[in-house]
């Protein structure tokens, strides 16, 4: 298969695409199944890096909300990916998929701290960088942490795996008649709200001229499709 011209790209999921159908933690079939669509985009010859939210096990701006100091709930959450990146590593080197995990925070016995230089030349030899503990910094989320990255990883698209297959105006599981997108521009995520990701994570990727692709995480082959510029997506840039 082909790619549609990309040869570095970064997937942001989120902590609770790794749940399957549990409530909370990590379903172990969802996690190799996702390895597996990641595998398949490597095998086309694209380097992946990909950052991964922690709600699944630790959502900060929750416990911040019911009184804990904001600062430390989200430190708290960047630990939560820590331990989402080991499980999708593991994952992905059963598959034969080299990996390597590169966090914010450093925490050397189980990973390598996060630097630049080092991360390109891994995927450059063809490894999987997961870059974990977000910024390393509370206040910023993990979509700001993916837009980070992409631009310092000089990638040629962000990618957005969510539970539908696009943008659309509402959550179209709670308003069936909600509009799907397939070309936006980030002015108009912007203007209208849609919360796809938080404008910080936006502005960055539009600075940094960034094409955003949404697609779902939960359709099999759905990864590996939209990097042959297939299937069903919704793609954000600055002329829309």
């Amino acid at each position: 298969m082909k790619t549609g011209g990309y040869r570095r790209v970064l997937l942001k999921i989120s902590g609770e695409a790794l749940m399957g159908r549990r409530e909370f933690g990590l379903d172990q079939e969802t996690v190799e199944r996702i390895a597996g669509e990641v595998r398949s985009v490597v095998e086309m010859g694209v380097q992946v890096s990909l950052v991964i939210g922690g709600g699944n096990i630790f959502r900060g701006v929750q416990v911040a909300a019911a009184g804990m100091e904001r600062a430390t709930a989200d430190y708290m959450g960047m630990l939560a990916t820590v331990m989402n990146s080991l499980s999708l590593q593991s994952a992905l080197e059963r598959l034969d998929v080299p990996t390597r995990v590169q966090s914010a925070i450093p925490m050397a016995t189980v990973c390598e701290p996060y630097i630049r230089r080092r991360a390109v030349r891994h995927m450059e030899k063809g490894r999987v960088v997961i870059f974990a503990a977000g910024t390393g910094n509370p206040f910023f989320t993990t979509d700001t942490a993916a837009a980070l990255r992409a631009s310092e990883m000089g990638c040629d698209a962000l990618l957005k795996g969510t539970k539908v297959d696009g943008v659309y105006s509402a959550d179209p599981q709670k308003v069936p008649d909600a509009e799907r997108y397939e070309v936006l521009s980030y002015l108009d995520v912007l203007a209208n709200d849609l919360r796809v990701m938080d404008a910080s994570a936006i502005s960055l990727a539009r600075e940094n001229k960034i094409p955003i692709l949404v697609f779902s995480i939960h359709t099999a082959g759905a990864f590996a499709e939209v990097m042959a510029g297939r299937g069903r997506f919704t793609t954000i840039t600055e002329e829309g």
